[in-house]
């Protein structure tokens, strides 16, 4: 079988986390291929997301490793054996990869939350502020870059949109309320897209008001992916090229916390919907 030349975001994690359970056995590389049969640059490649791992022998190698933890087990099966080609294939080549790896994030996520403190999370934007946002860029970005841009934002939707739509929670600083992104129609229409997003009973936006005394969480915008198990889990930060992904179980823990205190500093999601359309009257 030929050799992956680009593993996605969630081949390179299943990866990752054999790595992990192959060290956490203290075992080396050599000794995991002599227990498969294999040569040690097989599992390498495996382990470098260059190469997939059939059933059978990913629950060889957890078996080898002592990991007793059947619920990863067979959360790591279900990712080796995934044959999904999501909408987002369509965009390889025209965008850069971490854009379809967010996609496939999200698609796969059980639930996911979100922290935003300058924009509206990419989510929840409409058509006009998506192509305000990505108009905005230093180097500018030729005009079909930025159209192919924001119809996958708006694709990325289909997670909130389908029969069984991902559960969503959005925590916003009223900054990104007030910062016109666009012209003031396309921001009313943001806003008001907004409110109607918020009463769906899968989506809770809750808003921290600028009156709200020794908030100091400004600089951590996040977005937060569910896994099937705890330590499938993946952190989301925004990166010049897409997104960065995050997923050592110190940063994730951290992060954990970080979206608590957030969100307890935030007003709960009916008085955050009667800001924001006080807000959008305004405009």
């Amino acid at each position: 079988m030929a050799l992956r030349r680009e593993p996605t975001a969630r081949q390179m994690r299943l990866a990752v986390e054999l790595r992990r359970l192959r060290d956490a056995a203290g075992l080396a590389s050599r000794e995991a291929a002599a227990l498969l049969g294999v040569s040690s640059a097989q599992i390498s490649q495996i382990e470098a997301g260059l190469a997939g791992v059939s059933e059978k022998r990913l629950r060889r190698l957890a078996a080898q490793y002592m990991c007793s933890d059947e619920a990863l087990i067979e959360a790591l099966v279900a990712m080796a054996t995934s044959r999904v080609r999501g909408w987002w294939e369509q965009y390889r080549e025209v965008l850069p990869t971490p854009f379809l790896d967010l996609a496939e994030l999200e698609h796969h996520a059980v639930s996911l939350r979100e922290v935003q403190f300058l924009y509206i999370p990419g989510l929840l934007q409409t058509e006009d502020y998506a192509r305000a946002v990505y108009s905005y860029r230093v180097p500018e970005l030729p005009r079909e870059d930025i159209e192919s841009r924001v119809r996958h934002r708006m694709q990325r939707k289909v997670i909130l949109e389908r029969p069984a739509p991902t559960p969503y929670r959005a925590v916003i600083h009223e900054a990104a309320l007030r910062v016109m992104v666009g012209d003031r129609a396309a921001a009313r229409a943001q806003l008001t897209h907004l409110v109607e997003l918020s009463e769906a009973e899968h989506v809770t936006v809750r808003i921290i008001p600028f009156e709200l005394e020794g908030f100091a969480g400004a600089g951590s915008a996040m977005a937060y992916a569910e896994g099937t198990v705890p330590k499938l889990d993946t952190v989301v930060r925004d990166a010049p090229h897409g997104a960065a992904f995050i997923d050592s179980e110190a940063q994730l823990a951290s992060f954990r916390t970080l979206f608590r205190k957030v969100e307890a500093a935030s007003i709960e999601p009916e008085r955050s919907r009667d800001l924001i359309h006080k807000l959008a009257k305004e405009l």
